[in-house]
Parts: C-alpha cells; sequence; structure tokens
C-alpha cells in the first residue's frame, strides 16, 4: 500500500503529465537542412512519447512496482527527453555520428522505462 502523502501528490503529477503537450508533431523534412537526420530523430522522438504513455497507464493503473522503479522510470524519460533535444542539434549541424550515438542512448532509456512500467508489483 502506498502512503497518502506519496499518492494523492503522484497521481497529480502524472495527471499533469498526462496533459503535457510534449508528443512529437509531424515533421516536414524538406524544410529541414538534413531531411535524413531529422527524419531519424523524430522516429526517436515518437519512441520516447510512447514509453511516456507506458509509463502513465501503469503509474495510473497502480502496477508500478514500487515508488523507487516509478522514480527510476521517471528519470529514464526525462534523459531520453534531453537526449532528443540534443539528437535535434546534431542533426541540425549534420553531425550524423553524434545522431546515431544520441539516438542509441536514447533506446536504451526507453527499452528501460518500458521495461520498468510493465514490471508488476508483487
Amino acid at each position: 500500500m502506498i502512503p497518502n502523502k506519496i499518492l494523492i501528490p503522484g497521481i497529480v503529477l502524472i495527471a499533469l503529465l498526462g496533459a503535457s503537450p510534449l508528443q512529437a508533431d509531424p515533421i516536414d523534412t524538406a524544410r529541414h537542412p538534413q531531411p535524413e537526420k531529422a527524419q531519424t530523430v523524430h522516429e526517436a522522438e515518437h519512441d520516447v512519447d510512447q514509453a511516456w504513455e507506458v509509463y502513465h497507464r501503469a503509474a495510473l493503473g497502480g502496477t508500478v512496482a514500487s515508488p523507487a522503479l516509478q522514480a527510476e522510470i521517471e528519470q529514464h524519460l526525462h534523459e531520453a527527453r534531453i537526449l532528443i533535444t540534443q539528437a535535434h542539434e546534431a542533426a541540425e549541424r549534420g553531425d550524423e555520428r553524434q545522431v546515431q550515438s544520441l539516438i542509441s542512448q536514447v533506446k536504451v532509456h526507453t527499452t528501460k522505462a518500458i521495461e520498468g512500467s510493465k514490471e508488476q508489483k508483487k
């Protein structure tokens, strides 16, 4: 059982984050200086959005295994968002190697977040 001191603020936070407009919008690659790299980053951005959705469903459903795991999942998701921003910057510079490195890191964080979100309470 989660104490009400944690449960209520956690539910409010999740509700606010769930309503947050952080979804990846459609991309117009024709206007981007590096369209292939921009598309790669955009696809990774959608992966991060999907990981957030999986997490929100688990958190709102009360199925996240523990508060510690919830904090770990959130850290992975926030780190993925930071890396996406860096990947956008690298794509604009045309730095393909940096884009690929950052996208690989994003995939690690989104995978861990999704796996953690699916871990059931015991």
